[in-house]
C-alpha cells in the first residue's frame, strides 16, 4: 500500500423524499443557478421538487445540458452565470450535468481568452476559484456526485478532456433511489458498465493496493455482477436501486483508491471513441476495457488471476485459460445488459482507430498504471477490439 491522504468534503444526503433538503442546505442568501439536462426532470417530478425547496431563494435556470456535456453549451451557461453574479450552482441530473456544472464553475472564475484551455492544460485549473456547486443525482453512474473530476467534450475539435480542482467537490449531494425508477434500461445498462469499469480501473493494476482497498473493490464488482440481471427486469425496487446508486457512489469517491495504484487507460481511448464517434460513454468502456485486459494480461496478470478467482470464481485451468475466462465473462456481463462489445458492432473502422492512435502520438501520450502503455499498443488494443 501506498502513502496517501484522504479527504472527501462532500456531504451524502441519501434515501426517500430527500429533495426537500435543499432548502437548508443552501444558504438564502445565495444567487443559485440550476443546471439540468433535456428535460427529464420536469416529466419524472423531480424538477418541481427541487423548486419548491427553493421557494424562498434567488433563483435562475440552464436546461439543455447534453450527455457527454458541450464546451459549446457549457459556455452559455457560464455567460449567463456572469451576468446574474450567481455564487451557486445546483446541478439537478446525471454525470453529465454534474460534470458540465463542475466545468462552469470554474469558468465562471476565469476571464482569459479561451476556456478549453482550462481542459486542455494551457492553463492549470488550481489556480482559479470555484464557485460553490451540489447535485441532486437522477442516474447512477459517474460517481461525480461525491468526487471533483469532470469530462467535458468540444464539438468543434470533436475532443473529450478531464478537468479536476480540488474545490470541485459538491458540498452535498442528494441521492434518493425512486427518482431513478423510470430511468430507460439503456441508461440502467450505461451506468452499470460505467461504474463496472470504475472500479475496475482502480484495482485491475498492481498487487501492492492493499488488502482493504482490494476487498472493497471486489465487493462493489460483485455488487454490480448481482445486480444488473435484476435492475435490466426492473428498476423499480427501492433496494436495488438504493445498492446501485451507492455502488455507483462508492466507485469513484476516492475510498477504493487510498494507497492505490490506478490505471484510466480504458478511459482515456474511449473518451476518443465518444469524441469522435458520439458513442455512450458506457459502451465505449465496454468495448474498450476487454479488449485492453486482454492485450495488457502480461503487465496485469497477477491482478486478473486474482480477478478471475475472487470475482469471477475461477479457479480450474492454467493461468492464460483462467485470464481468457475472467475475460470472457466480463464481455459477457455487458452483453447481458444489452451492450455491445466490439467495434465492427458500430460499423466503427480502421479510419477512426488511426485517427485515435495519431492524437495520442501527437500529445506524447503514454498511458496507464505504469505509463507503458504506447501509442503503439493503443493500436494494438483497438485492433483487438475489432
Amino acid at each position: 500500500m501506498q502513502n496517501f491522504v484522504f479527504k472527501n468534503p462532500t456531504k451524502l444526503i441519501f434515501g426517500k423524499n430527500t429533495i426537500s433538503s435543499v432548502a437548508k442546505e443552501i444558504p438564502l442568501s445565495a444567487k443559485v443557478m440550476v443546471t439540468y439536462g433535456g428535460g427529464s426532470i420536469k416529466r419524472n417530478g423531480v424538477y418541481d421538487a427541487v423548486m419548491a425547496a427553493l421557494t424562498n431563494h434567488n433563483v435562475i435556470e440552464f436546461g439543455g445540458i447534453e450527455p457527454n456535456p458541450k464546451y459549446e453549451t457549457l459556455m452559455k451557461a457560464v455567460e449567463l452565470g456572469k451576468a446574474n453574479n450567481i455564487d451557486y450552482l445546483l446541478a439537478v441530473g446525471g454525470g453529465s450535468t454534474i460534470d458540465g456544472t463542475k466545468f462552469i464553475a470554474v469558468a465562471l472564475n476565469f476571464d482569459e481568452d479561451d476556456a478549453w484551455g482550462l481542459l486542455t492544460g494551457e492553463y492549470n485549473p488550481v489556480k482559479y476559484k470555484t464557485t460553490p456547486l451540489a447535485t441532486v443525482l437522477t442516474l447512477p453512474a459517474t460517481g461525480s456526485e461525491m468526487n471533483c473530476g469532470a469530462v467535458i467534450s468540444r464539438i468543434s475539435s470533436e475532443e473529450k478532456f478531464a478537468i479536476h480542482h480540488p474545490s470541485n467537490y459538491p458540498q452535498f449531494s442528494i441521492l434518493d433511489p425512486t427518482v431513478c425508477f423510470s430511468l430507460p434500461k439503456k441508461q440502467v445498462a450505461n451506468g452499470l458498465a460505467d461504474t463496472y469499469c470504475h472500479v475496475l480501473e482502480q484495482y485491475l493494476t498492481t498487487t501492492d493496493n492493499g488488502r482493504v482497498c482490494d476487498r472493497f473493490a471486489e465487493g462493489l464488482l460483485l455488487n454490480v455482477i448481482e445486480l444488473a440481471p435484476q435492475l435490466m427486469v426492473t428498476n423499480d425496487n427501492y433496494d436495488l436501486m438504493a445498492d446501485f446508486m451507492m455502488s455507483a457512489t462508492m466507485g469513484l469517491n476516492g475510498f477504493i483508491a487510498m494507497g492505490a495504484t490506478s490505471d484510466w487507460a480504458t478511459h482515456m481511448i474511449g473518451h476518443e471513441l465518444t469524441a469522435l464517434c458520439k458513442l455512450d460513454h458506457g459502451v465505449t468502456l465496454s468495448i474498450v476495457g476487454p479488449a485492453l485486459m486482454d492485450v495488457m494480461r502480461d503487465a496485469k496478470r497477477a491482478k486478473l488471476l486474482q480477478y478471475a478467482e475472487r470475482v469471477w470464481g475461477i479457479k480450474d485451468g492454467s493461468e492464460d485459460e483462467r485470464i481468457d475466462k475472467a475475460i470472457a465473462s466480463t464481455r459477457e456481463l455487458y452483453e447481458s445488459m444489452g451492450i455491445k462489445t466490439h467495434l465492427s458492432d458500430y460499423s466503427i473502422g480502421q479510419d477512426i482507430a488511426d485517427e485515435i492512435v495519431k492524437r495520442f502520438r501527437d500529445r506524447k501520450l503514454n498511458i496507464g498504471e505504469n505509463g507503458i502503455i504506447t501509442p503503439d499498443l493503443v493500436a494494438v488494443i483497438l485492433e483487438r477490439a475489432k
